[in-house]
């Protein structure tokens, strides 16, 4: 079925292969950047992207009218189009690209402006530049995809649903490529004063996912984003296979705007789904990168739900939080990617910052060095306010 299919039902059809991966992050621009970070055992003074040249992605001009989400996602997807081998341009794509807030830096400058200087003073550029889906269309328009363009906003699960709901697009043969991820850029005064008075943001600084004295998460920032195809499309053309998305689901609490449900169901229903949606049972799964946001509930509501789907056999567990800090958005599409680096190094990294794990969370938390493993299937989880839950399971390619 083309059209109007059921999004939260299983990925049946062609199967979808990861052929490109981008980045951006605290760690700098680009995979390799975030790779050798993950691995370096140190944590970040800064959780911004670095500065960077943008040079090849346009004109001064042009860039100035860029909000820094939408900047990120251009680069990150400039960098997975490269490797992906695709033509300059591909009209039978998607961009299903995610944010949770979209341009809240574009928007509270314009709002200085106003207050400031007067309302003949306020950027003509600034509605462009702040609307959620503008990354998704300034993707659309690098890469002339003209397919389905697309912004999933769910919180800190919106870049694991897109990249989700991009490979149903392709697995029901809507498209033969799609470009997918999420990009995040909300580290402002007042979106830090928000997080800081409803009590999510770690009192201390330091994110310590699942740990005894975990109080709460570190912002960050930055993009994450995949290309991916039909398998058939990418033999064809003899592109590099790097991944493939196996499954996916997207399920919801129905319990609480900010707090996941403290027994974890939404999320032990999302795992499973996924699982039926790859044809895998849980025995199949050999490392979980876990949401792990390093908030008392979540960490909980988590442990719970993994110990609820595995049992004993406990897979190998990290969170990149404690590195990269939780980026909303972006957080599930660079963990994605971070997912599609473990497959292809066959190495879990640790999960940084943590040192005692709670007594009360009984899962196998990877600490202070990289453990090397052998890693055919990966679960990647996204849980995010208002009780949206994301699974994504990547694995390697079955060719």
């Amino acid at each position: 079925m083309l059209l109007g299919f059921d999004p939260d039902s299983p990925i049946e059809g062609r199967r979808v292969v990861v052929t490109g991966i981008g980045a951006m992050s605290c760690a700098g621009t680009g995979t390799e950047a975030l790779w050798r970070a993950l691995l370096s055992g140190k944590t970040p003074i800064d959780r911004h992207v670095p500065e960077f040249d943008a040079s090849h992605l346009g004109g001064p001009k042009e860039l100035r009218r860029l909000d820094p989400f939408t900047l990120y996602a251009l680069a990150a997807a400039d960098e997975a189009w490269r490797q992906s081998g695709l033509d300059e341009t591909y009209a039978n794509a998607a961009s299903i690209v995610a944010t949770g807030i979209g341009g809240l830096q574009t928007l509270t400058e314009q709002f200085a402006v106003l207050t400031e200087r007067g309302a003949n003073r306020v950027s003509p550029f600034m509605i462009p530049m702040m609307m959620p889906n503008a990354a998704a269309a300034a993707v659309s328009m690098r890469f002339g995809t003209r397919g389905p363009c697309e912004t999933i906003t769910t919180a800190c699960a919106a870049g694991t649903h897109a990249i989700g709901y991009a490979a149903r697009l392709v697995a029901a043969g809507r498209v033969e490529v799609a470009v997918t991820g999420g990009a995040e850029a909300v580290m402002t005064p007042l979106s830090m004063a928000g997080f800081t008075n409803m009590t999510a943001l770690s009192g201390s600084g330091i994110s310590r996912p699942f740990d005894v004295d975990r109080d709460g998460f570190v912002m960050g920032e930055g993009a994450g984003i995949l290309i991916i195809e039909s398998l058939d499309h990418a033999v064809a053309r003899g592109a590099t296979i790097l991944a493939e998305i196996r499954g996916a689901a997207s399920t919801a609490d129905a319990y609480h705007l900010t707090a996941p449900d403290p027994d974890g169901a939404g999320a032990v229903e999302c795992i499973r789904l996924a699982l039926r949606d790859a044809q895998l049972e849980p025995n199949d799964i050999d490392h979980v990168n876990a949401h792990g946001t390093s908030t008392p509930l979540n960490d909980r509501a988590e442990s719970l739900a993994i110990s609820a789907v595995f049992g004993e056999r406990r897979p190998p567990v990290t969170s990149t939080k404690g590195y990269l800090g939780h980026s909303l958005a972006a957080a599930g599409a660079l963990e994605a990617v971070v997912s599609v680096l473990t497959l292809l190094n066959q190495s879990i990294p640790a999960t940084l910052g943590t040192v005692s794990i709670d007594p009360a969370i009984d899962v196998d938390v990877v600490l202070g060095q990289p453990r090397p493993h052998v890693i055919r299937n990966i679960i990647s989880n996204s849980f995010g306010f208002g009780g949206h839950n994301g699974c994504l399971i990547i694995s390697q390619s079955r060719r």
